[in-house]
């Protein structure tokens, strides 16, 4: 079982998700920043460009989830998450 970890660094995230192929994306006709997705070639979501991926990460206050052992630099297992609340 790989190991995963959850980031919001911008150059960690882009270097996972085009090593795999991928791209930023959201939901076709979507009007909140919720929606970023990573896109391995679906025809219901539309390419977007990093920088409003990176704005719909933060201002939704989500992270990336992603398989982080080196066996697994080939496995496309990668979701959006909502982040950790911090303590006060």
């Amino acid at each position: 079982m790989g190991r995963f970890g959850t980031t919001t660094d911008y150059s960690r995230i882009r270097h996972w998700i085009e090593a795999r192929g991928g791209r930023p994306a959201r939901i076709k006709n979507a009007p909140d920043s919720e929606t970023v997705r990573v896109d391995f070639s679906s025809e219901t979501q539309e390419e977007i460009s990093w920088d409003e991926f990176y704005e719909g990460l933060d201002g939704s206050r989500l992270a990336f989830l992603h398989r982080t052992k080196a066996e697994d630099n080939i496995a496309r297992f990668g979701k959006i998450v909502r982040r950790k609340r911090r303590p006060h």
